[in-house]
């Protein structure tokens, strides 16, 4: 059996725990903030740094190296780099939202995918999770990492819009969600150019200009920027689709 220890109490790190329960790989003591990591790799095959980026490197500097242990970090936009001067290193970032420990342990046990480097024993990890590895090498992490930032991050701070002008003319927000759920279920089986619908896809520029004008002008400069989005898009896709009818 693999022995882990992880670094931070905090949703990455639990979720992880959590997950790894019953696994090949058993887990020892969680250290916590306050608690010394000099001696974190004495006794463990492998060591995950589950903190937020901007201490990964400290934590790792304070970790007395041991030759045949392996020090990972959980970060999706930091390289190799950031956990030296160990001489076994490897990244590990789950693909995946940990809103909490429980769900994020649920998910990651749940074919999640993970943006893995170094070490054999991260994609021995996954493995033992059941989910899907791929490599990002140290040159491509930010990049990487900014692009899962768009299609998580951005999408909920755009639904967050769409709920806040929900609510100004009574409209639940709930209806909306089946139509989210919809428009991923389409660009999953046909790509976000042919998936796309609506007013910039049909160039219904009319219809474009009515949305800013009745926008609060709190809500116009972000409405203008994804409807450039969408027509960027629009060109992608075939002219005969993009005539057809889709949102109203």
């Amino acid at each position: 059996m693999t022995s882990i220890r992880i670094i931070g109490g905090g949703r990455a790190g639990l979720s992880l725990a959590g997950a790894l329960e019953g696994s090949d790989f058993e887990v020892a003591e969680i250290l916590r903030r306050g608690d010394s990591v000099a001696a974190a790799a004495s006794g463990v095959d492998l060591v995950v740094i589950a903190t937020p980026d901007a201490v990964i490197e400290e934590v790792a500097r304070a970790i007395n190296p041991v030759e045949s242990t392996v020090v990972a970090h959980m970060s999706g936009s930091l390289g190799l780099a950031a956990v030296e001067p160990h001489r076994l290193t490897a990244a590990l970032h789950p693909l995946v939202a940990l809103p909490d420990p429980v769900t994020g342990s649920k998910r990651l046990r749940d074919q999640a995918w993970f943006a893995i480097a170094g070490h054999q024993i991260a994609a021995d990890l996954v493995g033992a999770l059941g989910g899907t590895a791929f490599e990002v090498a140290d040159t491509d992490r930010a990049l990487y990492h900014a692009a899962a930032v768009i299609a998580s991050n951005h999408l909920v701070a755009l639904l967050g819009q769409a709920e806040r002008i929900c609510a100004r003319v009574g409209v639940p927000f709930e209806a909306m969600i089946d139509l989210v759920r919809a428009s991923v279920d389409n660009v999953a089986e046909l790509g976000p150019a042919t998936a796309l619908t609506g007013p910039a896809a049909r160039g219904d520029e009319e219809t474009i200009n009515r949305h800013i004008e009745a926008l609060p002008a709190s809500e116009r400069e972000v409405y203008e920027v994804m409807a450039d989005e969408a027509r960027r898009l629009a060109q992608q896709s075939n002219p005969h689709q993009q005539s057809e009818g889709g949102l109203q």
